[in-house]
Formats: C-alpha cells, structure tokens, sequence
C-alpha cells in the first residue's frame, strides 16, 4: 500500500511529513497546535490528542503504515512552526528524547525581530526560570535559573526586519524568546515577550533544521523544513545573490529535494 506523505487530521488538517524511518517521523508542526498530554481536553488544538484519534480511527496515512503509536519526542511553543519529531514507539521516545536532554541535537530556528541587534553574531548564555508573576512565562533568573545557552547571527535584513538564526545548545522552556527578548529584539508576533507587536501573521518563530546520530543506524539524520513560506510572509527572499539567508535559502531548497524520496 502506498503511503501517504501527508497526515490528514480528523478535522481535515494536513500535515507534511519531511522525514520518516523506521523509528521515528519528522514533521512540519503548523502554528497554533499545543504538544500537552492526551488527557488535557481544554483545547480542539491538542496535537497528541488528534494523532491518537487519527490512529484509533485507522485513517489513510496511518492505516498504509499500520501504525499504532506516534508520540513527540520534544515540544515545540504553541505559535512555533516547524520540524516535531515524533516516535513510533515507547521506546523510540525514550531513546531519541535521551538525545535531546544530552544536547545531542543540532537544531536550527529561524526568528524575525523588529529591532536591530547590537551584533552581527553574538552568544547568549543568561540562565532562565519561571516569572512569578506570570504563569506560562520565562525570565532571566541569573540567581536561580537553570542554565541557557544560544548562538544568534543575522542573516538579513529587510523592510525593518531582521532574520535571525538561532542555535540553541540547551533546550529551556521559551529559550529562544527569552533570550531575544533579553538582548532588546523580541521576536515579530510574540505576544508573551514583544506586546506591544502588532502582527497578524503569528509568531516569527521557526524550527527549520535538526541533525543528529540515529542510535539505532548511527548514521547521521539531518533533516530540514521548507521555508519558502516562511520567508516570504515575513518579506524576505533571494533579492540579494550574496545575502546568507539567500545562500541558506538555496541549501534548504536542495536537501529538500533530497529527501523527498527517504519518505
């Protein structure tokens, strides 16, 4: 049976997957879909909860894979687009997630703030804790915060916005926001750190590499989300052969290419 490069939500919501193998899936999380327990009802947007009703309900694209379990391995904020890695089995959670929490993953976001950076490249490594004051919020607690590390440099600039990559080397909860927020650039639409935003695009927020050792194979997975879409909504593109976010732009292009048949 042929499968489906496509998940296809009850509600009718389709889902890219850019990535799959025997353990593990990778897929193109759109903005708005919250990774909380199966359980948390509260909300129609629980992604965990659609996928397990998905795969209960025998749909296409679960059904030509005889797929019983699918669980994300990380989290991704609500409003951040981009690659969830998902496992196919109890197992493959543990064994993956163990690489995320020994900073064994090469990730890769793309932000948009509205404020020029004071540097080009810079290294952010203020340490973060829950605000009192706020629920579901972060700040830095240089007293009692957990450590922080990532890696900023600015791709581009355009229509006073600037592309920013972000490396994060460890994996707190709004690290990437937080420390933006921090260095006095919030990102465009982020209406937790940069109120006084006004965007009606969502949040500039985007998850568009991660690599790593398959411990299984060990062989070495990298795998890229489009960002085309991305790029354009926030009016950046290849206007300038020589700009670096147009040199990424062509090497994403290319590994997506690549990939379309590992799927």
């Amino acid at each position: 049976m042929a499968k489906s490069n496509t998940i296809e939500l009850p509600g009718g919501e389709r889902i890219t997957i850019l990535y799959e193998d025997r353990a593990v899936m990778a897929i193109d999380k759109p903005p708005g879909w919250m990774l909380v327990p199966f359980s948390w009802q509260s909300t129609n947007l629980n992604l965990q909860a659609a996928l397990v009703s998905s795969i209960a309900a025998r749909d296409f694209w679960a059904r030509s894979r005889n797929l019983r379990f699918l669980r994300y391995v990380h989290r991704l904020d609500a409003e951040t687009s981009g690659i969830l890695l998902l496992g196919k089995s109890p197992g493959a959670v543990r064994t993956l997630g163990s690489l995320f929490e020994g900073r064994r993953m090469e990730k890769i976001y793309w932000a948009v703030i509205d404020t020029a950076p004071r540097e080009t490249e810079w290294d952010c490594c203020l340490p973060l804790g829950p605000d009192p004051g706020q629920r579901g919020k972060m700040r830095v607690d240089r007293r009692n915060g957990k450590d922080a590390a990532t890696t900023f440099r600015v791709l581009e600039q355009a229509n006073k916005r600037w592309l920013i990559e972000a490396r994060p080397r460890t994996g707190r909860t709004h690290q990437i926001r937080v420390h933006l927020a921090a260095a006095g650039c919030p990102i465009c639409g982020d209406t937790l750190y940069h109120p006084t935003h006004s965007w009606s695009y969502g949040m500039g927020l985007r998850a568009v590499s991660l690599g790593y050792q398959d411990p299984f194979t060990r062989k070495h997975v990298s795998i890229h989300a489009p960002i085309e879409d991305f790029l354009k909504q926030f009016s950046f593109g290849e206007r300038t052969s020589g700009s670096k976010a147009s040199h990424a732009y062509r090497h994403f292009h290319q590994n997506e290419r690549n990939y379309k048949d590992r799927i």
